[in-house]
């Protein structure tokens, strides 16, 4: 098929699109080959940026319209953060509710809350999705949100839980053993700029009484992976099939437990 002409004919400039969909495709090969993608115009750090955002300003809208005012804004109560994603295991073990174990990723309790987290996830996803590409990215942001409740089961069962500093505990761990294992003085710099963060982090969580079970499961997984996750690029070519594969069961759960949150609502 000619794109040019196609293009052209819809009033558009043919030469242009054909060149995007002609790197679209190349980026789109590099990520199937597990490689990361130095200049590509999808990123999935944006993505779960702004679906973050999308779910927060859901939730503020939905506790105003009840009658629950600025504190939805500021403070929303647990019965909210539990109806926008929330974690609570009760509903999960007895209601069969597993999606939650996701989506409270992607549920904040304010605007402090959201804004802090937001903001690591924007300086430290890009710089570390164009190291690991798409594919990596969001496998190790679900597996880690995952391991991060994980734990919180074990510690504190039955307060509601959520937030997404679990899984960037997980990115800062995976950052802080993956780098340290390439070496050199970059990658060591970019070591000792996350251990830098994950002190500060842990810090800030003492202070405002964050879940430092979830901070902990997030960055115990997250080193685990960065141990693990092949530096080579001939490994990673060979690994491909096996590191797309646990990208798409990553991408299809959490559709799918956003999915079933929205149709929660109804």
């Amino acid at each position: 098929m000619d794109l040019k002409r196609f293009f052209d004919s819809l009033g558009m400039n043919g030469t242009r699109w054909q060149w995007r969909i002609m790197k679209w495709q190349r980026q789109w090969k590099q990520v199937k080959r597990g490689e990361s993608v130095a200049t590509s115009d999808f990123s999935i750090s944006q993505v779960l940026l702004f679906v973050n955002l999308i779910l927060f300003s859901v939730m503020v809208l939905r506790g105003m319209a009840t009658g629950g005012g600025m504190s939805s804004l500021l403070s929303p109560n647990a019965e909210l953060l539990v109806i926008s994603g929330g974690q609570w295991w009760p509903l999960v073990i007895k209601n069969g509710e597993w999606w939650r174990c996701i989506t409270y990723a992607y549920t904040h309790a304010g605007l402090i809350h959201i804004g802090f987290n937001m903001m690591v996830l924007y300086q430290v996803g890009p710089l570390l999705e164009r190291e690991i590409g798409p594919s990596g990215f969001i496998s190790l942001y679900t597996i880690t949100a995952l391991a991060a409740t994980g734990l919180g089961y074990f510690w504190h069962p039955m307060t509601v839980v959520i937030g997404a500093s679990g899984a960037l505990f997980g990115m800062i761990g995976f950052s802080i053993t993956y780098f340290h294992r390439i070496g050199g003085h970059q990658a060591l710099a970019q070591r000792d700029f996350m251990i830098r963060w994950a002190i500060f982090a842990f810090i800030f969580g003492f202070l405002v009484g964050a879940d430092n079970a979830a901070h902990l499961g997030g960055a115990v997984s997250g080193a685990v992976f960065g141990l693990v996750y092949p530096i080579a690029l001939r490994t990673r070519r060979t690994l491909a099939p096996l590191t797309n594969t646990l990208a798409a069961v990553s991408l299809i759960a959490t559709v799918a437990s956003l999915v079933f949150l929205v149709l929660s609502w109804f």
